[in-house]
């Protein structure tokens, strides 16, 4: 479990095919989390487990995925020097300072424009599977950052994030641009209410 805070910004250092997906070898890049073998981090807000810490001296991370998740993500399209958001999971007693976030990517979004005229604004198509869980003023986990909807647009499919300076500095958001691909994890709250509706409507059928 995660809170959608970038505690820090990493960079792929490789990316290879393995037996069951791909391993993405990533440079923490003087983090001080230290994980062991068989613990998650979130990478781009997609929860991982490290499979082999590669290089101690190094302190560099392994972490395998495997179809599905290349299939939901944007892992299987990062290459060597891409820059990654990352977070270590909650602990009991850690303060809860974004919203409850599983690391469960539901699928990609594409950024559909950046505006930069009045604060700094991003919008971000959906597929339809995903719009039925954006509500006004909800939050919403892109590439690991928990945010607020500022706005939901269901006819156009799309919707607005306002980014503040400091989480253009501390995440890598503010680098992407129109076309660009994006992780997005739904409320966990909102997906719950919805799959318990649509179950409840198919139920009385």
């Amino acid at each position: 479990m995660y809170t959608g805070i970038i505690q820090h910004i990493g960079s792929v250092r490789s990316i290879s095919a393995v037996a069951t997906g791909v391993r993405v070898v990533i440079d923490p890049a003087g983090w001080p989390f230290v994980p062991a073998p068989g613990d998650s981090v979130a990478v781009d807000g997609c929860c991982l487990t490290l499979v082999d810490p590669v290089d101690q001296h190094n302190g560099l991370f392994a972490f395998d995925a495997i179809p599905e998740t290349l299939d939901k993500t944007t892992i299987g399209l990062l290459g060597a020097g891409d820059r990654v958001n990352l977070e270590a999971p909650l602990r009991m007693g850690d303060r809860l300072d974004g919203h409850t976030v599983q690391g469960h990517v539901d699928g990609r979004g594409v950024i559909d424009a950046v505006e930069t005229a009045e604060g700094y604004r991003v919008r971000v198509k959906l597929s339809s599977d995903l719009m039925k869980f954006m509500i006004p003023k909800g939050s919403i986990t892109i590439d690991g950052i928990s945010l607020t909807l500022a706005e939901v647009d269901p006819r156009g499919q799309t919707v607005t994030v306002a980014l503040i300076p400091e989480t253009l500095e501390r995440t890598t958001l503010g680098a992407k641009g129109a076309g660009d691909a994006v992780n997005i994890e739904a409320d966990m709250m909102v997906k719950t209410i919805v799959h318990t509706m649509e179950h409840m409507e198919l139920a009385e059928i």
